[in-house]
């Protein structure tokens, strides 16, 4: 796989995949982070770079790495107190990138996405992560409806994001073992999916635009959980 983008770079580095080549601009090379891979890089002009990653957005930089390595289910409900982020069929790589970003930068222990219909991690995931999917598991799972199953029967709570919840995510304490569940871009949660959830939680709007876009409502509730799970931890 070829990842590309000055952050995404330098966490595939940082992280367990193992970097075999780089390819970096003059400006670039002149990172000190990039100094540890002086064997491996190569100087190449921006034009090169873009043909080697198939983007214009590579900021003068490019690698080759190993492919990504998906965890497994049990992996993630095995997790003493799990925070879990799981997308029902989020295909956008972008939404997908960002979710990422926000379930890593606030201490999620993982994300989960469907087998089928849905975004994978792919390097134009890896660049809207900003690198974040080095750092983060990830599960595929066949049926989402079904994980959910399994998390609450290993005592971890659902929580599917609905516009049309009943709970207001502001009053919910999401202290304890969690699943939180976003719906697809425009569709939400699918019914069995929803059903499959112990409370369906809405983000109040004030605004004239009916809702949020998923990566920003994934990002309001997975702080929010951050924040009561962090406030738990100091009360114990």
């Amino acid at each position: 796989m070829i990842v590309y983008g000055r952050n995404p770079v330098r966490e595939a580095i940082r992280g367990p995949r193992t970097v075999t080549r780089v390819w970096a601009t003059a400006n670039a090379r002149r990172e000190p982070w990039l100094a540890q891979l002086s064997r491996i890089t190569s100087g190449a002009s921006a034009d090169e770079l873009e043909r080697i990653c198939g983007s214009a957005e590579h900021q003068g930089v490019c690698a080759e790495v190993s492919p990504f390595r998906y965890a497994a289910q049990d992996e993630l409900l095995a997790l003493p107190e799990p925070m879990i982020v799981a997308l029902d069929q989020v295909q956008d790589p972008h939404n997908l990138g960002a979710i990422a970003r926000s379930a890593e930068c606030a201490g999620a222990s993982g994300l989960v996405v469907p087998e089928r219909r849905s975004a994978e991690v792919t390097p134009a995931v890896c660049k809207a992560s900003a690198g974040a999917v080095e750092h983060l598991p990830i599960a595929k799972v066949r049926n989402l409806a079904d994980f959910l199953t399994s998390a609450k029967r290993a005592g971890v709570w659902c929580y599917g994001a609905d516009q049309s919840g009943a709970a207001d995510y502001a009053t919910v304490d999401f202290s304890g073992p969690l699943v939180l569940v976003l719906g697809s871009e425009g569709r939400g949660l699918r019914p069995r999916v929803a059903g499959a959830c112990d409370v369906l939680v809405s983000i109040p709007v004030r605004g004239m635009i009916e809702s949020l876009n998923v990566s920003a409502a994934a990002a309001v509730l997975i702080f929010a959980a951050a924040r009561d799970r962090q406030g738990n931890l100091h009360g114990a």
